[in-house]
């Protein structure tokens, strides 16, 4: 089945847009056709009209309802131990460094996490482009499906409850996709995933809800834990929100919507691996961007900017080499930024 791209309704002027955050989007009616009032009669008539099977509307009504969707051995054990191994290998040759996991209440021997492995990892790119999992990702946006970004790990993160859309936000609002997959049989006592069904229904949580200023989000992610986090557990206190655990086996995957709250639940034994891949996907056609920084993301090309658009306070701060050369910064731009790529915002 083919898909569009996303249309920008109403459409938007980027260069007027000097901080990236939903309060600076017009309010779009373009929402995914799943998280829309009449999603039930319209999966109903796409069955009655032959272009949805049973399974797949099945699904749609799971997403829906629920904001996540669990598909039991989805992936080739094959495909997962030869990318794994490689993985293993990078780090081994010093080609990938994990990060260090500074919050964990255990201390593990395993290595942290990594960001987008699949750069150099052939078989988790592959994993992150499955035709399949594209395919599904397309299906429940409504809209062609554009692989992103992807986190690998050893073992439980214990990150706090979340939604990705502080993280990775689109205009319009809801067009992301997210998939966590399981390297292993994961243990209990290993800090599985955690999530709670139904909160994508719920208002999402941006930083202008959370009272982070832009300067807060700019310096760095002590806001995040002291006004994002708590925000969130007030939101699951306040709804009754029902923690689930995704006690999943080897090659088990669970794609989840974009305001859907999840996050790692508490490691009780330290020796314990969780081995995964989480993929993130947009729809091809919004725009992206992060909102808790304010900044756009790495996929959007701003279009060139008029001196009256630009600030040379911010080029200057972003770029000390220029400063540093004392060149007027709308110059350095115009003849070398713009075609370098040079962040502007």
């Amino acid at each position: 089945m083919k898909f569009p791209a996303v249309s920008l309704d109403p459409p938007v002027d980027l260069r007027k847009i000097h901080v990236f955050r939903t309060e600076n989007f017009p309010q779009s009616p373009n929402i995914p056709w799943l998280d829309r009032p009449d999603w039930a009669e319209q999966v109903d008539a796409r069955v009655a009209a032959g272009t949805l099977t049973e399974e797949q509307a099945g699904w749609c009504r799971q997403w829906a309802e629920q904001g996540y969707l669990i598909l039991p051995r989805f992936f080739d054990e094959e495909l997962l131990d030869r990318a794994w191994s490689d993985y293993e290998a990078h780090i081994a040759a010093g080609q990938l460094m994990p990060l260090e996991d500074y919050a964990l209440s255990v201390e593990s021997p395993l290595p942290g996490r990594v960001l987008n492995p699949h750069f150099k990892v052939q078989g988790f790119d592959e994993i992150l482009r499955h035709a399949g999992a594209c395919d599904i990702v397309s299906l429940l946006l409504g809209a062609e499906s554009m692989p992103f970004q992807t986190i690998s790990g050893h073992k439980g993160s214990e990150q706090g409850a979340h939604s990705d859309s502080i993280h990775m936000t689109t205009y319009p609002q809801g067009y992301l996709v997210a998939n966590w997959i399981a390297f292993e049989d994961i243990d209990p006592d290993s800090g599985p995933l955690q999530f709670y069904p139904g909160s994508h229904r719920l208002p999402y949580s941006y930083a202008r809800e959370c009272g982070i200023s832009l300067d807060e989000g700019r310096v760095g992610y002590g806001a995040y834990h002291a006004k994002y986090e708590p925000h969130v557990q007030s939101v699951i206190r306040d709804n009754g929100l029902e923690q689930h655990f995704f006690h999943a086996s080897k090659g088990d995957v669970l794609f989840w919507h974009a305001n859907l709250l999840h996050g790692g639940s508490r490691i009780r034994s330290a020796e314990l691996s969780r081995r995964a891949l989480v993929c993130h996907y947009f729809a091809a056609g919004c725009l992206c961007y992060h909102d808790y920084t304010g900044t756009p993301s790495h996929l959007l090309k701003l279009p060139f900017l008029d001196r009256e658009d630009f600030d040379a306070d911010a080029y200057l701060r972003f770029h000390p080499d220029v400063a540093a050369a004392g060149a007027d910064p709308y110059q350095h731009y115009v003849n070398h930024g713009y075609r370098e790529g040079r962040r502007v915002r």
